[in-house]
């Protein structure tokens, strides 16, 4: 399993951005989870962010607000898609992330769900609801491990603090594209790219940009200024299909939206 630190710096000789799906686990179930993992990878996304359902909703959209239901009604569990991550991960050849509450890795044990994380295949975690001044622990914890802990900024972040999140970060910076809920997103808020254009020339980190990113234009839009562009409810709204419908025309399809976006970077 390829570290993302390894990954942006190969990206970065290349002169290419890197695309990251979002994929929620358990949706309609973890079989399902996985094939959608090795379809996005096969397509072209050089990472993947898996989420892990929980039940009081942190900056969800309601499409993934859905899924995450769907999949909890289902009984999905930590352990289970703990362990689907590590039959797919080594498999893959991309980096794959966790999005995770707080209250859920602390519930687990930090160095239990670190070292677990760690043992099957996971490059990083992206914690939303962890404050910048109660990270240290989940940080030293996490690294020790070789794992990734990437921090937040969003439009609303003050400069100075938005430089201190950067620097407790690693693997790469979330940069939220707006100030509220994931979604399909029509239009973007027109200071975006120079407010990432302004934060990438203060820090070394890449810098990935999420939240509303749906459409091949909003990546032809923000690819120049970010290292890569997380698409989340676009895809999960696709994947959500295949609970009524053939799963590998599900899967052709959420490919082939990878494929479409992937073509619109620059």
């Amino acid at each position: 399993m390829p570290a993302i630190d390894d990954l942006f710096a190969r990206l970065r000789q290349e002169k290419r951005k890197a695309l990251m799906p979002f994929v929620t686990a358990g949706d309609p179930d973890l079989e399902f989870t996985a094939e959608l993992l090795q379809e996005v990878v096969g397509r072209g996304a050089s990472m993947c962010e898996v989420g892990v359902p929980y039940s009081d909703p942190i900056a969800d959209g309601p499409v993934i607000q859905a899924s995450y239901t769907r999949a909890l009604a289902a009984k999905v569990k930590l352990a289970g898609i703990l362990e689907t991550l590590g039959g797919v991960c080594p498999t893959l050849g991309a980096p794959v992330v966790t999005m995770v509450s707080y209250a859920i890795v602390y519930r687990h044990g930090v160095e239990r769900y670190c070292d677990e994380a760690a043992a099957r295949g996971v490059a990083g975690l992206i914690v939303p609801d962890l404050p910048l001044d109660e990270s240290p622990l989940l940080a030293r914890v996490a690294g020790e491990r070789g794992l990734s802990l990437i921090q937040l900024v969003t439009p609303v972040t003050p400069r100075d603090r938005a430089l201190k999140i950067a620097e407790t970060s690693t693997g790469f910076l979330y940069y939220v594209s707006v100030a509220g809920i994931t979604g399909e997103r029509t239009a973007l808020p027109p200071d975006l790219v120079d407010n990432v254009g302004w934060l990438r020339e203060q820090v070394e980190l890449p810098i990935c940009i999420g939240f509303g990113v749906s459409e091949p234009e909003h990546v032809r839009l923000l690819a120049p200024v970010a290292d890569g562009l997380i698409v989340g409810s676009a895809i999960v709204k696709r994947a959500a299909e295949a609970a009524s419908r053939p799963r590998a025309e599900v899967l052709k399809e959420v490919g082939d939206f990878v494929a479409e976006l992937l073509v619109a970077m620059p």
